[in-house]
This record gives structure tokens, C-alpha cells and sequence, in this order.
């Protein structure tokens, strides 16, 4: 087990990989989740959509739409999918938590 897998292993997630306790979220951790969903290394422009998705959730306590995220950053609409694979995993990696059925299914098809 590399230490990457130990530190996930070592916190609690829940079924559709998202982190149950978002106060034990790091960088380090972001990054542990991005190689475990096959995101690779985070580069900044990974990094400003992580920050962009906690400050969104930090002030509003839901899930934004992404493309507001891209437009925000001066990016096309689909450049958080393009970065992430889904937008489901840009949240995975922002350690925040489950933002229920409905969003889920929205960042899952994004």
C-alpha cells in the first residue's frame, strides 16, 4: 500500500466516493483523490476550480452550476468536465460533501 492509498483509506467516504467529514480536506488529500480517480497530478488550472467550487460552497452551501465556474474563469462551458472527467469528480477532489440525489446527477452528467 503506497501512501497515497493509506491516506485515503484511513478517512471516510461515502458511496459515490465523497468525503463524509469535509474539515479533514488538504492539498495533499486533493491530490490523493485526483490519482484515485484517474485525474492525474493537479495543475493550476485544476486547482482554481477546486478553489472556485469551495468558496461557491462556503458562501452558498450547494453545488454551482458549472458552467458558471467556466464562465467565471473565462474558460468554454465544458472545461471543469474537460479537467476532471466529471464535474462529480472536481467536487470529489474539493473534498465537499454530498450535495445530494439531484445535484450528483447533474455533476455526474456534466
Amino acid at each position: 500500500m503506497n501512501v497515497k492509498t493509506a491516506r485515503l483509506t484511513t478517512l471516510q467516504f461515502d458511496d459515490a466516493g465523497l468525503l463524509l467529514d469535509a474539515r479533514t480536506w488538504n492539498v495533499e488529500l486533493a491530490q490523493d483523490i485526483a490519482y484515485h480517480n484517474d485525474i492525474g497530478t493537479l495543475t493550476d488550472d485544476h486547482w482554481k476550480v477546486i478553489y472556485a467550487l469551495r468558496e461557491h460552497y462556503q458562501q452558498f452551501g450547494v453545488a454551482p452550476a458549472m458552467q458558471n465556474i467556466c464562465h467565471d474563469l473565462g474558460r468554454g462551458r465544458f472545461w471543469v468536465h474537460d479537467l476532471f472527467h466529471t464535474c462529480l469528480n472536481a467536487w470529489r477532489v474539493a473534498g465537499l460533501p454530498n450535495p445530494g440525489e439531484e445535484a450528483k446527477t447533474y455533476l455526474s452528467g456534466n
